[in-house]
């Protein structure tokens, strides 16, 4: 059975709860992604910032460079061990919908399963691949 630390990426880009939101956003549209775990300098993760997220609080206030990425993240955050099964994450993307989920050794994170993580899998698998 594969579990997340089979499939998540290790490499994470991350921000931290006190950069302006004008620096997120900033952050995803240059990486390309469409969120990412907020992280405090101690390496706890405390929420996720989303590009729902940003839309959310934009139709509040335009207000990017005086708001903090901590008072706009998602706080409640669902993640999950290194050895949860992929197809409990999978699951728990598509009735939540949510595009991603911290994967998180105590408080710390170690990486993150996106959709398209678990889509490649699901093809390998349909292919007649490798479950590893």
């Amino acid at each position: 059975m594969l579990q997340a630390k089979d499939v998540m990426t290790k490499y994470v880009i991350t921000i931290h709860p006190d950069a302006s939101l004008d620096e997120a956003i900033h952050r995803l549209i240059e990486k390309e992604i469409s969120g990412m775990p907020v992280i405090e300098e101690n390496g706890k993760m405390v929420g996720i910032i989303s590009e729902k997220d940003i839309l959310d609080f934009f139709a509040f206030s335009r207000d990017l460079h005086n708001i903090k990425v901590k008072d706009v993240m998602t706080k409640n955050v669902i993640s999950f061990s290194p050895e949860t099964a992929v197809e409990k994450i999978a699951l728990s993307i598509g009735l939540n919908k949510f595009r991603r989920a911290p994967i998180l050794d105590g408080d710390r994170l170690v990486g993150i399963v996106s959709r398209r993580d678990i889509i490649r899998v699901a093809l390998r698998i349909s292919e007649g691949g490798s479950k590893r």
